[in-house]
């Protein structure tokens, strides 16, 4: 409930943020809620780049973040292509802010493009947001989703171009957003790949 303001008891997450004090400032009653506020770390880039298996890794080899990957609050009723899913990308930063009230800076792993998070509400409760997009060449792409097991249907040639599409977007687009790296992963072995996110980490928390 860290959107319902303590002392007037109205639900808004459009509060304005004081980032010297580190208060969410309710806009009904000017009560200054105070909150820990941290940089949030996005992990993204199409299916079949590794996102998941980096996730599943990293947290046996450091616990000054908590990894989250944000394909588990999917819902059907977050199925919004009309809306490019702007509340499935707002209850992912909603939870990622609660779950850093902890003290522990969140790394957030999906598909999303620096946009989306930047226009969702929650995005002001974090000071800054850096992205690490993992890309990969397009023939290991492909060939990656065709071994994927029946079940997650990846093979299909309409989901094969959405994901080379995205995959692409990201080598084309990169150099328009400074708070965003490119990470290649067609030919690393999964240890070297956890060490430049690590890498990675570490020279976006200075």
């Amino acid at each position: 409930m860290f959107d319902v303001c303590p002392a007037c008891g109205i639900y808004d997450e459009a509060k304005t943020i004081d980032h010297t004090g580190s208060h969410a400032i309710c806009p009904h009653c000017q009560y200054p809620h105070p909150f820990v506020h941290l940089p949030l770390y996005v992990v993204t880039g199409a299916s079949g780049v590794g996102k998941t298996t980096v996730c599943l890794h990293m947290p046996t080899r450091t616990r000054d973040y908590v990894f989250l990957e944000s394909d588990i609050f999917w819902q059907p009723v977050f199925n919004t292509p009309e809306s490019d899913y702007a509340p499935f990308q707002n209850y992912c930063l909603r939870a990622a802010k609660n779950i850093a009230q902890a003290g522990r800076p969140v790394v957030l792993y999906g598909s999303v493009v620096p946009l989306q998070y930047a226009r969702a509400p929650q995005r002001r409760y974090f000071t800054t947001l850096h992205y690490l997009a993992l890309v990969c060449e397009k023939s290991r792409l492909v060939e990656r989703l065709k071994a994927r097991p029946a079940w997650r249907d990846s093979a299909s040639t309409g989901f094969i171009t959405r994901m080379v599409t995205f995959n692409q977007w990201f080598v084309d687009h990169v150099a328009e957003y400074p708070d965003m790296t490119l990470l290649d992963t067609t030919a690393l072995a999964l240890e070297d790949t956890l060490i430049a996110v690590e890498n990675w980490l570490q020279s976006a928390s200075r």
